[in-house]
């Protein structure tokens, strides 16, 4: 099917594609009712105005919790001046403008190329995306954590790195995933951008411990290893290395360690030529697929974290690779082993997401220019002008919840 030529056209698809994206979130896939902001604000309200303790706020109803480190609730703690209704509405806010962040890292300096039509595209495709929409439905910060850490790529590869790695530290500070990026500027010597982000993160944690002694206490000894306060391992939403060893009856530490140790080698050498080619944005692509990988629980939803090797993947000339993978990605196809995921197919099926997230490790090209094709269709504005009537007209030809539900 050709792409309309009118503006009136454009609109007519955007139009069609927006109702049958409206339709499909709304009947498809399981909405997850704030339960990770419900985790924050409860936890938040308990401990700002009932003199509760951050680690002992658990969810009505259920045994889930806060799991993050103290200074993510210290972030947090404007929440409790908040109505809840008043709360949804700003971590709505908060996630989009966090993801206008990362798409305009990801779509380059000629960003307002793409007009109003090629982003209404990317809204629609974004909002079929299952762990952004599982993000935005759970509440979660993982669009913020992200946006933080594409902001440190966007001042590397521009040359601006004097503050590089202040969002990084920040990140790592609220969750201990993104801490991985301070091994990638480790890699990349940048030293600068490396101790930047170490004394960010652990300034925060300090931070953190002066506001709450006993509650840094507790988790920096006690919850941050016990995994049973975040979910079963077994889940079919963790979509880790561990989840797949789990629900292969396999939790033992052994085999888990081997095979993270196998991925950061492989994430080593990949990224070396990645920084080579002053490829940042491979580079931090890399990285995010490699702490989904070895993070011990990574739910759905932490798999936003995957966005950039699409983006990758579409200015490496690979547009149609991206297509069927980021299509899979929208299925919600593991939930179809929910109950039993034995045999071959529970075994293939139920971590789907996990062979994507090893084989973009694997396959994603590095080194490409970042204006070696558009990461979006250019708008009608920036087309080539209409021919004259002395030249003929040419054609040209395009190239879950930290607490499970």
């Amino acid at each position: 099917m050709s792409r309309p030529r009118t503006e009136r056209g454009r609109l007519a698809l955007v139009l069609v594609l927006a109702v049958a994206v409206t339709v499909f979130t709304a009947t498809v896939p399981l909405l997850r009712d704030w339960f990770d902001l419900r985790v924050y604000y409860g936890t938040v309200d308990a401990w700002a105005h009932h003199g509760g303790r951050i680690y002992d706020y658990l969810v009505p109803g259920t045994t889930y919790g806060f799991t993050y480190p103290p200074f993510a609730a210290v972030g947090m703690l404007p929440m409790a001046v908040l109505g809840w209704h008043a709360a949804v509405v700003v971590a709505l806010l908060l996630n989009l403008v966090a993801l206008a962040v990362v798409l305009r890292v990801l779509a380059g300096p000629e960003w307002r190329r793409y007009g109003w039509y090629g982003w209404s595209l990317a809204a629609c495709a974004l909002a079929l995306f299952e762990p952004l929409r599982d993000t935005f439905s759970f509440g979660q910060v993982n669009v913020l954590l992200l946006a933080l850490v594409l902001g440190d790529c966007l001042l590397l590869a521009t040359g601006r790195g004097r503050w590089a790695g202040a969002g990084i530290g920040l990140a790592a500070a609220i969750k201990l995933t993104p801490a991985v990026f301070i091994g990638l500027l480790l890699l990349a010597r940048r030293w600068r951008a490396a101790a930047v982000a170490t004394a960010v993160a652990i300034g925060a944690t300090a931070l953190a411990a002066w506001a709450d002694p006993g509650a840094s206490r507790f988790y920096w000894t006690k919850a941050l290893w016990d995994t049973s306060r975040v979910g079963r391992l077994d889940y079919v939403s963790n979509q880790s290395l561990q989840g797949v060893l789990a629900r292969l009856g396999e939790p033992g530490r052994p085999f888990w360690a081997a095979a993270v140790l196998l991925v950061l080698c492989v994430w080593a050498w990949r990224v070396h030529r990645a920084v080579e080619a002053e490829d940042w944005i491979a580079a931090f692509a890399l990285t995010g697929l490699t702490a989904c990988l070895i993070s011990p629980i990574t739910w759905v939803h932490h798999l936003v974290w995957l966005l950039p090797s699409f983006a990758v993947l579409v200015r490496a000339g690979h547009a149609r690779v991206a297509g069927v993978l980021y299509a899979l990605m929208c299925t919600s196809v593991v939930w179809l082993w929910f109950e039993d995921a034995g045999g071959i197919d529970g075994f293939l099926g139920s971590n789907t997401y996990t062979w994507i997230t090893l084989g973009l490790l694997l396959g994603l090209p590095t080194g490409q220019s970042r204006d070696a094709l558009p990461l979006l269709p250019r708008s009608a504005s920036t087309s080539a002008p209409a021919p004259s009537p002395a030249a003929p007209a040419m054609t040209p030809v395009s190239g879950q919840s930290d607490s499970p539900s």
